[in-house]
């Protein structure tokens, strides 16, 4: 039971895995959902800089998340680094992209010695990160502060020197007139820096000027890069001094300086549709990043793609790709922004669906899906009657109604949707049979249930085929060919064999002698051959299958296998059994293998040790014990009352601190070497006592030697006295 439904949950687990993988092999990318939103709650946490600080805001606001991942002293270090005249020209200007989205309460003061600085640099930058942060920050203010006096002194002037100085005329840049080596990531700085520089400009900047940055992004365009699926993207170039960037934060930093760019710019930028969809192909195809950073600039990215004035890109989706014929279920399209926004008014047309595969003929004639405004879907009521199940290649096509949006926004032509039509598959005419080798005549014939339970009981011996056959229908009557048929036989050893059920026209048929299906297929494949070269083929193979079965007779257990990713009662059943009777094994026949070990019994808890303890020893009696220890007392008593007879007093014992303590220790040290003679008796061995005793003996001679000093010295006064 338990094997059996191991390989039900593996046969399910394979069938959606290969409609996923079909999925992903088309990509098809939905709008941001609210799984961005969570995932971003737990990316952000807090932040160490006033950059991630933006970073965080921007995402949460482009999400629509009301919390704000920011400290209560957030305000107040944005006003630190406007204050303060250390701050660098970057801490500066995300400190102004922080207070654009909390709305600090900064002193206008505050701004007034900032714009002096940042003029100054703007004159002495000499690096393109230096324009950027400067000229940005100039901008920023000018929009916070509501200051609309606020221009660059020679905005043309430093227009020209970026330019000049730091392109390379092909759309790509430098970061400094220092280092020839370009960046496609420092592109999209520039094209940000001079979208600064437009607005701080008191008049227009030459038209000429704006139009060579127009050619140079179209020849940035030309260079992009594109994925099979129609997703487009920029990658980095290797530059000296600067960090590797991805696709992803290069794509990012292009978008943002196309947009900004664009936004500033008088005229239209004329960019592909096409790549402009690909690159939202391209931010939605990546899914949700694991870094906070990525997903910053994904979030970032679609929400300037969005909200760009050339070109806003359309995403046609569908809620499910897997439509239920059984349950009859209609197909529904949502068509939206990047960030899941409403469309503008637009009809989806459904302009063909043919099966995937070589013989791919259109099953749906064009016609228009029917708009529910209540769930903004457009949605195809019934499936025509020429879908059966299936996998199937939908068409579809966006169309605007009002040809004026077609300036706005790109929808990208057709678009092709693998779509799953799943339904319950008939099974008929299931039978099993026994039938005779020679003759095919039938000797024993059961009918089946594939749709409830069978256990049926067979006999055969090596003489004899076995026959299993079944019929699967579609619910349109239609033949139908599963991914998987496969018939399993396993000894009552755990020996298990699987072979291929083949088919012809609507039928499933497999016969075995043991196995010979092979042998059916050596009889097609020798057609130009004489009559006895086939049988010679045939019982080669025979007596091949037999060793293959390894000689064992006994027990089979009968388990048919039928699944595919568009059927929906697939199944794994136990038929029965049946007993087989081969011959008896030569002496080099090959012997079976080993039994598989179970995964979960390698790691189940092993078996109880036993532990044998050695028997004690005989103790001897209680009384002989205590008569034992009363007699190695008995030294001490005698050692005690020889004291008492040689009449030992403390008299002389010193009365000055300094002999008293060397006395004081002698005794100590002598009732240490008398305890370390009852720890050798009791557990201590020879060498160890030994080492002690030197120790002890040291110790003794020079306390003893001092007291005994001092001992002589007072008998001597008192005879000289």
């Amino acid at each position: 039971m338990a094997t059996s439904r191991l390989l039900r949950f593996l046969l399910t687990i394979l069938l959606a895995a290969s409609i996923c993988q079909a999925a992903t092999a088309a990509s098809i990318v939905e709008p941001l959902s609210d799984s961005y939103r969570s995932a971003a709650v737990d990316l952000f946490g807090s932040s160490q800089s006033l950059e991630e600080t933006y970073e965080a805001l921007r995402t949460f606001e482009v999400l629509g998340i009301e919390k704000k991942p920011v400290g209560p002293y957030t305000c107040d270090s944005v006003s630190e680094a406007l204050v303060s005249s250390s701050s660098a020209s970057k801490d500066l200007f995300y400190a102004l992209k922080v207070n654009g989205v909390l709305k600090c309460n900064i002193d206008s003061g505050a701004f007034e010695g900032v714009i002096s600085r940042l003029q100054a640099a703007v004159k002495g930058a000499g690096s393109l990160l230096d324009f950027y942060y400067s000229v940005g920050s100039l901008a920023l203010i000018k929009h916070q502060a509501s200051k609309n006096g606020l221009y660059l002194s020679d905005a043309e002037g430093v227009f020209r020197s970026i330019k000049q100085a730091l392109s390379q005329g092909d759309g790509s840049w430098r970061y400094s007139s220092d280092n020839p080596q370009t960046s496609t990531f420092a592109t999209g700085v520039a094209l940000e820096t001079f979208a600064g520089v437009i607005s701080l400009a008191s008049s227009g900047i030459d038209q000429s000027m704006i139009g060579s940055i127009k050619s140079d992004i179209l020849k940035l365009f030309d260079g992009i890069k594109a994925y099979d699926d129609g997703a487009f993207y920029f990658d980095e170039k290797v530059v000296d001094g600067h960090e590797y960037l991805g696709p992803l934060s290069t794509t990012a930093s292009v978008i943002r300086g196309v947009t900004a760019f664009g936004s500033v710019a008088s005229g239209s930028l004329n960019l592909p549709g096409d790549k402009i969809l690909g690159l939202a192909k391209f931010f939605l195809g990546i899914g949700i990043p694991g870094d906070a950073k990525d997903t910053f600039n994904q979030v970032d990215s679609l929400a300037h793609l969005e909200s760009n004035t050339f070109s806003v890109p359309l995403i046609l989706s569908l809620p499910a790709t897997v439509l239920s014929l059984t349950k009859g279920e209609t197909l529904k399209v949502r068509v939206s922004t990047v960030l899941g926004s409403k469309a503008p008014p637009l009809s989806v047309k459904l302009v063909r669906a043919y099966r995937s595969g070589p013989k791919a003929a259109s099953k749906i004639e064009s016609q228009e899906l029917k708009f529910i405004p209540e769930n903004a879907v457009h949605v195809l009521d019934v499936l025509p009657t020429t879908v059966d199940v299936g996998k199937y290649v939908f068409v579809f096509e966006i169309v605007l109604q009002d040809s004026e949006l077609n300036k706005v926004y790109v929808t990208g032509g057709p678009t092709e949707v693998p779509v799953y039509v799943t339904g319950v598959v008939k099974v008929d005419n299931a039978e099993i049979a026994v039938l005779d080798s020679d003759l095919g005549s039938i000797d024993t014939k059961k009918q089946l249930d594939l749709a409830g339970q069978n256990s049926v009981s067979l006999s055969a011996n090596h003489l004899q085929k076995l026959r299993l056959s079944f019929e699967l229908n579609t619910p349109l009557g239609h033949a139908f060919k599963p991914h998987q048929a496969n018939l399993k036989l396993r000894h009552e050893s755990k020996v298990e064999h699987i072979f291929v059920v083949g088919s012809s026209s609507k039928k499933f048929e497999i016969i075995l002698v043991k196995f010979p299906l092979l042998c059916i297929e050596f009889f097609l494949y020798l057609s130009s051959c004489a009559d006895s070269e086939k049988k010679r083929w045939c019982v080669q193979d025979f007596l091949g299958l037999v060793e293959k079965f390894f000689y064992l007779s006994g027990r089979y257990d009968i388990e048919l296998t039928v699944g595919d990713t568009v059927m929906e009662n697939s199944f794994l059943q136990a038929l029965g059994y049946v007993e087989l009777d081969l011959p008896e094994a030569p002496e080099k026949a090959p012997r079976p293998p080993a039994p598989a070990v179970c995964p979960y019994s390698r790691y189940a808890p092993k078996a109880e040790i036993a532990h044998i303890f050695r028997v004690p020893e005989k103790l001897p009696p209680q009384n002989l014990s205590l008569i034992f220890l009363g007699v190695t007392l008995l030294p001490f008593i005698v050692f005690l009352i020889g004291l008492l007879r040689l009449g030992v007093n403390f008299k002389n014992f010193p009365t000055s601190a300094v002999p008293a303590t060397f006395a004081l220790l002698f005794q100590l040290g002598i009732a240490a070497v008398l305890l370390l003679y009852v720890l050798f008796w009791v557990k201590l061995d020879l060498f160890t006592t030994l080492k002690g005793l030197s120790l002890l003996g040291v110790f003794l001679m020079f306390v003893g030697h001092r007291t005994l000093s001092h001992l002589a010295s007072t008998s001597a006064k008192l005879k000289s006295a």
